[in-house]
Formats: C-alpha cells, sequence, structure tokens
C-alpha cells in the first residue's frame, strides 16, 4: 500500500519538473537574445560588418536590374533660394536640394536598424544616376565645408541620394510685352546616358507636390514667383530617346521701377514740351530751350531704358511708349518752327503792301481876286509892300541878270514848297488848312500882282521885252522874300493841324505780336491726343494676359 502511494506521487512530480525545466531554459535564451541585441547596438563593427558584406562583389558600373527591368528614379526638388533673374543674359539662378530615389536590390541587407544614414564617402561606392540639367549654364555642387550630399540605404534597398547645388539656367524671354510681362523660366534635367529604355524618371509626390517652393525663399527684386508647373518629355537623338523632366517657374515683372524710372519722366518730358505753346511766339530762346532740351532728354531716356535689355529686333511695349513721347516732343518743336516760319512770312507781305492814308483837301488855284481881298484886308501895308517888291525886283534884275528867278522859301524843307505856275497867270498851292489857305495864297499870286504893274523905266520895246521877264522873275523872289518867315511859321501850323486831322496808316509790326492760330490749335490737340494715347496704350496692355502658359 505505501509502495503505491510512492509511485503515484513520482509519477504525478514528473509534469512539474518538466515545466520547471521548459521555463529556465526559455529564461535563459531570452537573456542570450538581449544581450546578443545590445551588442549589436554597442558595437560599430557590426554595421560595419553589414557595409561590408553588401559592397562585396558589387560593381557600381552597372546599374540595378541591368540586362533586366528598367531603372525608375523618382525625383523632387525643394527650393531654397530662387534669384537672381538676369533679363540681359536671360538666365536665373537658384539654390536648391536635388533629391533622387531609386532601388538597388543588391544592397538589401537584414540588420537591427531600417536606415543606414551614410555620408559622402558612400556614394563612390555604389551606382548613382547620371542626371544633368539640359538648360543649365553653371551647376555648382556645394563642398563647404564637406561634400553637401545625403546618402541613406534602406533593407528593402531603396537609395535615397540629395545633394545641395547652384544652379544658373537658361530662361528664353520674349519681351515683346515688355515690361508688363510674364516668363515661364524652365529647369530641365534627365539621364545623359541611359535612353528610356534603360532608365526613366518619376516624381516621387506626384506632379503638384514634387517642387518644393517657400515665400521666404523668393529673393526676386523685379519679379514675382507666382507659381510652378511640372511636366515630362521625350526627346529624341541619334543615341535613343531620353526621357526629359521639366519644371516650369513663372515670374511676373514688377512694373514700379519702371514706372519711375522712365514713364513717369517721359510723360513729365512731354507735358514740359507742351508748356511751350503758352510762351509768346516772340520769345524766340525761350521755346528753343523748351525744344531742344525736352528732345535732348528723351533721348536719354531712350538710351538709358535700353541698358537693362538685351538686344532684341523688335520692338518693346516700353520702346513704343518711348517713342511716342519723343514723336510729340519732336513734334512740338517742329510746331514752333512753323509759327515761327509763317509768323516772318506775313510780316514780310505787311511790309510790302502800301501805306494807308485817307484822301487829302484838293488844292485848288489861287486867283488874283483872293490876293486882292488879302491885300485890302492889310490897306495900312499895302503901299509900302508894292514899292519895297518893286525896289527889290530892280536891283535883283540888275545885280543878278543870270542867276534863276525861281526859288523857296527859306526854311522849308520840312513843309511843302510853293510851286508857281508855269505860265505866271495863277500859281496852286497845297494847303494844309482852310485857316491857313487866304494867307498861303499871298505868295501863290505873287507873279500876277508883277504883271499888272506898270513899268515905266522901259525906253524901247526891245528894252522892255527884255526887262519884263526879269521884273516877272524877280518879282516873285522878292514877295518871298519878303513874307517868307511869315508864310513858314503859316506852313508849319498848318503841317501840324494836318498831322493831326489825317493821319497816315503806315504798315507796322504792332499786330504781329500775341498768340499765333497754330499755338491755339496745338494747345488743344497736342494735350488732347497724348491723353488718349495713354489711356489706350494702359488699358491694352494692363488688360492683356502676358503670362506664357507652360507645364501641366
Amino acid at each position: 500500500m505505501v509502495s503505491g502511494k510512492k509511485k503515484e506521487m513520482v509519477t504525478a512530480m514528473l509534469p512539474a519538473h518538466i515545466l520547471l525545466y521548459f521555463f529556465c531554459l526559455t529564461t535563459c535564451v531570452r537573456r542570450t537574445t538581449g544581450q546578443a541585441r545590445k551588442d549589436e547596438r554597442i558595437y560599430p563593427e557590426n554595421f560595419t560588418r553589414i557595409l561590408d558584406r553588401l559592397l562585396d562583389g558589387y560593381d557600381n558600373r552597372l546599374r540595378p536590374g541591368f540586362g533586366g527591368p528598367v531603372t525608375e528614379v523618382k525625383t523632387d526638388i525643394y527650393v531654397t533660394s530662387f534669384g537672381p533673374v538676369s533679363d540681359v543674359e536671360m538666365e536665373y539662378t537658384m539654390d536648391v536640394f536635388f533629391r533622387q530615389t531609386w532601388v538597388d536590390r543588391r544592397l538589401m541587407y537584414e540588420g537591427p536598424i531600417e536606415i543606414l544614414r551614410l555620408n559622402n564617402l558612400m556614394v563612390n561606392k555604389v551606382w548613382t544616376p547620371d542626371t544633368f540639367f539640359r538648360n543649365g549654364k553653371r551647376s555648382v555642387a556645394h563642398n563647404m565645408t564637406a561634400p553637401n550630399k545625403l546618402f541613406r540605404i534602406m533593407k528593402n534597398g531603396t537609395i535615397l541620394y540629395t545633394m545641395r547645388l547652384t544652379i544658373s539656367a537658361e530662361c528664353p524671354m520674349k519681351l515683346v510685352d515688355f515690361p508688363m510681362d510674364g516668363h515661364a523660366c524652365p529647369l530641365k534635367f534627365g539621364s545623359y546616358a541611359y535612353p528610356k529604355t534603360e532608365m526613366i524618371y518619376t516624381w516621387t509626390k506626384g506632379p503638384e507636390h514634387s517642387v518644393e517652393v517657400p515665400p521666404e525663399s523668393s529673393s526676386l527684386v523685379q519679379y514675382d514667383l507666382i507659381g510652378q508647373t511640372v511636366s515630362s518629355e521625350t526627346i529624341k537623338s541619334i543615341t535613343g530617346e531620353y526621357v526629359v523632366m521639366t519644371v516650369y517657374f513663372h515670374l511676373k515683372r514688377k512694373m514700379g521701377y519702371f514706372m519711375i524710372q522712365t514713364y513717369i519722366p517721359c510723360i513729365m518730358t512731354v507735358i514740359l514740351s507742351q508748356v511751350s505753346f503758352w510762351i509768346n511766339k516772340e520769345s524766340v530762346p525761350a521755346r528753343t530751350v523748351f525744344g531742344i532740351t525736352t528732345v535732348l532728354t528723351m533721348t536719354t531716356l531712350s538710351i538709358s531704358a535700353r541698358h537693362s535689355l538685351p538686344k532684341v529686333s523688335y520692338a518693346t511695349a516700353m520702346d513704343w511708349f518711348i517713342a511716342v513721347c519723343f514723336a510729340f516732343v519732336f513734334s512740338a518743336l517742329i510746331e514752333f518752327a512753323a509759327v515761327n516760319y509763317f509768323t516772318n512770312a506775313e510780316l514780310e507781305r505787311t511790309k510790302k503792301k502800301p501805306a494807308k492814308c485817307p484822301p487829302g483837301p484838293q488844292t485848288t488855284p489861287v486867283k488874283v481876286k483872293d490876293v486882292e481881298e488879302v491885300l485890302q484886308q492889310n490897306q495900312d501895308t499895302n503901299g509900302n509892300l508894292r514899292k519895297r517888291m518893286n525896289y527889290i525886283s530892280q536891283q535883283e534884275c540888275g545885280g543878278h541878270q543870270r542867276a534863276p528867278s525861281a526859288a523857296t522859301i527859306s526854311g522849308l524843307g520840312r513843309a511843302r514848297l510853293l510851286r508857281p505856275d508855269v505860265n505866271g497867270s495863277s500859281s496852286t498851292l497845297s494847303r494844309s488848312s482852310p485857316k491857313s489857305e487866304s494867307l498861303i495864297s499871298v505868295a501863290s499870286s505873287s507873279t500876277q500882282l508883277v504883271k499888272n504893274t506898270p513899268q515905266a523905266g522901259a525906253s524901247t520895246p526891245d528894252v522892255a521885252a527884255a526887262a519884263t521877264p526879269c521884273k516877272q522873275n524877280t518879282a516873285s523872289s522878292s514877295l518871298q522874300h519878303l513874307l517868307g518867315p511869315k508864310l513858314e511859321r503859316i506852313q508849319l501850323m498848318g503841317n501840324k493841324a494836318e498831322l493831326k486831322q489825317t493821319p497816315c496808316s503806315q504798315p507796322t509790326t504792332a499786330g504781329m505780336g500775341g498768340t499765333s492760330k497754330i499755338d491755339k490749335y496745338a494747345r488743344i490737340f497736342f494735350p488732347v491726343s497724348f491723353g488718349a494715347f495713354n489711356m489706350v496704350y494702359w488699358v491694352v496692355y494692363l488688360s492683356k494676359d502676358t503670362m506664357v502658359a507652360k507645364g501641366g
């Protein structure tokens, strides 16, 4: 009975010992595994062995999947700095992080970590894509303080390769709408040696998010970066067909600089040239200075505006504006030349016209009766006057028979001359006023008085015939000698009265001053036409979509 009970007890205790044994064994295995993992984290030799195994028999001259499927390279771009953009060179510069991802199954590994983060030294030991920028002029890979390259290997053989680059790329520009223009500057890249049958490019995050340009990364002065688009295309050449990836950066030019430096000065210069229309046409120096100065100013503005542009063979929007402004300024100068020419021509025509005098009082012959009436008014001196006239005439006839008998009143050069009649019967005298008519007629009737006076000194007919002309010639001069001072004063008074009563209108330049009709028309036509031009110009170009739409 006792032995049977012991057997049952031993049989019950056997499963308990087995369970305890397995528990101890499991604990030991776990501790050993944990210690091994701890040893792997601590010792880098384990990673060295992994890398050595990966590179053992690796040929970096062959692309992944050589002789098999096409190698797919996924790319994306992060722009750290965009600009500047050169219009003269038609290029732009930017700083980017250029990322490429591909799968190389030869680099698959088993290890405690998911990603091997390596430096640039590993890049030269494995295969990398031969990507180049097709429209790049200068590309720089930064090496300070060390080559700026990132290289990572994942367990499944995926490779991430990132470089920091500064790229100067070509940007074709169509400057017809300058400075209201927009441009799409491309960045094209692809494989240099592998055609699309061996390697293709795709976007890592899709077409919309594979190119990132943060707002703070744009350092543009003359442009606004309004967005970017991406596309891909296939280019054929004699060596095969290649896949080309393209990024278009859309730029819109800012107009502030050109408004301040070109447009406003041009407008002010045109307005200044039109101020000359309000200056008197007689002020030739002032208007000439206005015209020449404004023309030279427009020439300077045109040259300075061209300095910031390439030497294109077509006219830009700014060129058209400057050309029209120059035409307005030059027309203002030509307008003054026309005004001056027509003014001088009108002045010459006026000088050639005869003087316009109103009809004066007509001269009437003075007869003997008028003289008799005058002499009768002076009865006290008539006898003496006749005697003195006879005495003087005898002396002059005897002493000056060879001298001509015609004489003029002394000092009458400033007035009209007394013209005796040829027949001697009567004479006419130009009279300036009726008031002096009776007194002046005395001189004109002197010859008639002498004829009526009897001459007793002639004894024979021959002598009388010879003496008569002498007396007749000297009678007039003697009378003029006696009445000369009085007649001179009378005629001077008459001339003054005539000048007051009947002024003669000579051609003068007093009416040539003032404003020309051409100036009056120019004051309206020039400002209105210039304002209409500005309205059409700005409406057309500001409402026009000048952006170059490219990409997809």
